[in-house]
């Protein structure tokens, strides 16, 4: 056999990571490692989850390695749901809506200046975790006595962000989809006004800002294509010529690709970027023709020896 082949046979032999599309109720869809279990779309799954915790999800689809660039997810499927599964994490759902009703009853009582954004039981319903927001620091060190008390179990609260709380909730943007951060984002990068100007959106809050509150977190990962199409496509007020047309770039259609140009004459004036990508061929044809090419020396004038 040869050694080729012999590599070729290894490689066949190892087999990509299976990769999982788990949905999970009001918390969007995910990618998780099958582990190497075998579970088809509309199977139930527990799942590895944050703070060392659990999920129940629904297997939606998969993603293939080999066709998509894709990374190996840090989470793994640990097995497939039971009936008894389904049925716990079905009950820990009601007692999660009944804690947060005891919860939002008891921070009226002690007038605390925070807002409950969700409650969630752990796996093993030894633990209450309730998420809250608030504009300051908040003292709960009473709530969580009171709590203790009526549940008898082990009390966390933890404030988070607007970003967070919004992402708990989820919900549809100002494009009719759903929420960016309650669907597919994972993490989110650095956000400035800068990336609003540069895709020459409308800097009104209606326009920038996302149900949350702050920049739109499509203004970060969209970014990147904007930039890169900016820099083949001309700058608006430069003059260029295509198709024996003289004229001033007026106006860009980025996502059509569509150039209009105001002409000598005052005429407006469309153009692709096809249009202008035969210009800039023909343009560098013409130059290569005009170019003289440096007469090669012989090596007896670059002052090699002559084989006698």
């Amino acid at each position: 056999m040869r050694v080729c082949d012999l590599i070729q046979e290894v490689v066949d032999s190892v087999e990509e990571p299976k990769i999982l599309r788990v949905e999970f109720p009001e918390r969007g869809i995910f990618a998780f490692d099958a582990n190497g279990l075998d579970l088809k779309v509309g199977d139930y799954c527990i799942t590895e989850d944050a703070d060392d915790n659990v999920g129940l999800g629904q297997v939606v689809g998969s993603l293939d390695c080999r066709q998509q660039k894709c990374r190996k997810p840090a989470r793994k499927v640990m097995r497939k749901a039971t009936q008894e599964d389904q049925k716990r994490f079905e009950e820990n759902e009601r007692r999660e809506a009944k804690a947060r009703d005891i919860c939002r009853a008891k921070i009226k009582d002690r007038e605390l200046p925070m807002k409950l954004v969700r409650t969630r039981y752990s796996s093993n319903g030894k633990k209450i975790t309730f998420y809250f927001t608030s504009e300051r620091r908040v003292d709960f060190r009473e709530l969580v006595k009171d709590l203790a008390y009526i549940f008898k179990r082990r009390i966390e609260l933890r404030q988070i962000g607007v970003r967070d709380e919004t992402k708990m909730l989820g919900g549809y943007g100002c494009c009719g989809r759903q929420l960016c951060c309650a669907s597919f984002l994972k993490k989110l990068g650095r956000l400035s006004i800068k990336m609003a100007k540069e895709q020459d959106m409308t800097l009104t809050p209606s326009k920038i800002l996302g149900v949350c509150g702050r920049l739109l977190c499509c203004l970060q990962y969209e970014n990147e294509w904007y930039h890169e199409v900016k820099q083949i496509m001309p700058e608006p007020g430069s003059t260029i010529k295509v198709k024996n047309v003289t004229g001033v770039v007026e106006e860009l259609d980025l996502f059509h690709g569509i150039i209009k140009v105001r002409s000598d004459n005052g005429e407006l004036v469309e153009f692709g970027m096809e249009d202008l990508k035969q210009q800039n061929q023909r343009r560098g044809r013409t130059q290569g023709k005009g170019r003289r090419r440096p007469r090669s020396r012989s090596r007896t004038e670059s002052g090699g020896k002559r084989n006698e």
